[in-house]
């Protein structure tokens, strides 16, 4: 993959939005999507149904691309047309029960349970998972890495299922959770924009190994580790070129980098 060779754009704003916009104009669109664990959302019409697929899809997006698609097809099936309904009249022993072969990856079936079940406790407490993230959200805030570490301390409260939703005293990049953000705030041709009361500008970069990838060859971070740090100093880069809405390039540098074609 090539950026445009030794391209530096940390300190040269003007060339960057021009290259970004050219990159969102040729892959944030509809067709791009797939495989892509975003694609679930879309399966449903109504927002609850589509917060709770988006949530336990990004959950499970760790590992190879297709493993991840099946994995979430094996949790989305049993739930029918409302994984949100089907979660608020299963009874813990009914969701532990029909999760027990389950695995991805690291995951097994019991973890797995626990974050449904989580999940579960939280729309019961809330209403929705918008709820329960707003609880934490304080619009003073830069960008939502601590209503992040709060909210994750919220929805483990009853136990937690580390492989899906980390303890925040880790610090890590909460590359999922914050993808999951991206869907559920942005709103464009691939964004569902679910929610309604969390700005753009608030969202941060969800750093997988592509984002990263591409950062490091943009000279947008210097650092070796894939941190919340991390994620927040290649976010502030983004936000230089569009301080409204920093994380609007991400899906399509991603998807770039993933079908390894230049910009």
């Amino acid at each position: 993959m090539n950026y445009c060779k030794n391209r530096k754009f940390a300190d040269n704003m003007p060339p960057a939005m021009s290259f970004f916009e050219k990159a969102y104009r040729q892959y944030n669109r509809p067709e791009f999507i797939h495989p892509d664990p975003l694609e679930f959302v879309y399966r449903y019409a109504r927002s609850e149904d589509r917060e709770t697929a988006g949530f336990i899809a990004a959950a499970l997006a760790y590992g190879n691309v297709k493993q991840i698609l099946k994995s979430v097809e094996k949790v989305l099936k049993p739930m029918g047309t409302s994984p949100r309904g089907w979660l608020l009249k299963s009874s813990a022993k009914e969701i532990a029960g029909t999760f027990t072969p389950f695995r991805h990856r690291f995951t097994a079936g019991a973890e797995l349970s626990v974050f449904l079940i989580n999940l579960k406790n939280a729309l019961q407490r809330y209403g929705s998972l918008e709820k329960c993230f707003l609880r934490h959200y304080r619009p003073a805030d830069d960008t939502l890495a601590e209503a992040v570490y709060s909210f994750v301390n919220d929805f483990n409260a009853e136990a937690c299922a580390p492989t899906l939703t980390p303890c925040p005293e880790k610090r890590s990049s909460f590359k999922r959770l914050n993808l999951f953000l991206r869907w559920m705030v942005r709103r464009d041709a691939v964004d569902p924009g679910v929610w309604k009361g969390i700005p753009p500008s608030k969202l941060i970069a969800p750093l997988d190994t592509h984002m990263f990838q591409v950062a490091k060859e943009l000279g947008l971070t210097a650092r070796n580790e894939t941190s919340m740090k991390t994620a927040l100093e290649i976010t502030a880069a983004f936000r230089r070129v569009n301080p409204a809405d920093p994380v609007k390039y991400d899906f399509a540098l991603t998807r770039a980098g993933i079908r390894k074609n230049n910009i």
